[in-house]
């Protein structure tokens, strides 16, 4: 199965479904440069640069991975990626140190039985948003912890569209890990705030539109409705 256009210029090129079933999904964005959100468990690396390459585009041309949070199926591919591809590393400074020491606790990666190695972040987000250029195009990034401390969410305007990139906005919630539900309530107050067109999930898909998305975030919220609120 190849990569799937969600619209012009926006992809997933992996998955477990495309890639290897320990990978997060994988999204591309071409906004004049290409950027990933997540980059796999690590294994996968190769056959996310074929799905690129396969669209018509140069795998080798990858500006930046924007890691939406610091668990392996997201980040494990990422050391490639930055040094075989050339692609900057951005993610929020809370979830930066587990990437930036390889703690196989903090990232689950022992979960998941795999190794990862110390991993340079070359850009830490500190603001509750930032708003990244990458050549004519802009990205929108969104500290929303819950799941983890340094969680992020992207969005961008896009062919008349507000596409919502919410990788683990649905959990899952492990105190040991940093997750907090009360931050999480917040955070997801604030995406509902963007009234996105399209959310483009870390585990379940693509929603679309803006009333599928409206009800997804919706969905957990009531789910979670009468858990504790860790501090």
């Amino acid at each position: 199965m190849g990569a799937v256009e969600i619209v012009k210029d926006v992809y997933m090129v992996g998955g477990p479904d495309l890639t290897d079933p320990k990978d997060a999904a994988v999204y591309l964005i071409n906004v004049g440069e290409l950027l990933l959100i997540d980059s796999g468990a690590g294994n996968s690396v190769d056959a996310i640069a074929i799905s690129i390459d396969e669209l018509g585009f140069n795998s080798r041309d990858l500006a930046a991975v924007i890691l939406t949070h610091c668990h392996i199926d997201h980040i494990g591919g990422a050391p490639r990626f930055r040094e075989a591809f050339g692609a900057k590393i951005i993610m929020h400074e809370r979830d930066a140190g587990p990437v930036e020491r390889g703690d196989p606790r903090m990232t689950a990666a022992s979960w998941y039985t795999i190794r990862f190695p110390p991993t340079r972040v070359d850009v830490a987000l500190t603001a509750a948003e930032e708003r990244l250029r990458f050549g004519s195009g802009e990205v929108v990034c969104l500290h929303t912890p819950g799941h983890t401390p340094g969680s992020l969410s992207v969005y961008l305007d896009h062919d008349g569209k507000r596409i919502l990139f919410g990788q683990d906005i649905h959990g899952p919630f492990y105190e040991s890990l940093g997750s907090n539900l009360g931050l999480w309530r917040t955070s997801m107050q604030t995406l509902l705030a963007l009234d996105a067109d399209i959310l483009c999930e870390g585990h379940f898909g693509i929603y679309q539109p803006k009333e599928k998305v409206r009800a997804y975030i919706e969905h957990y919220l009531e789910v979670y409705e009468d858990e504790d609120i860790w501090s």
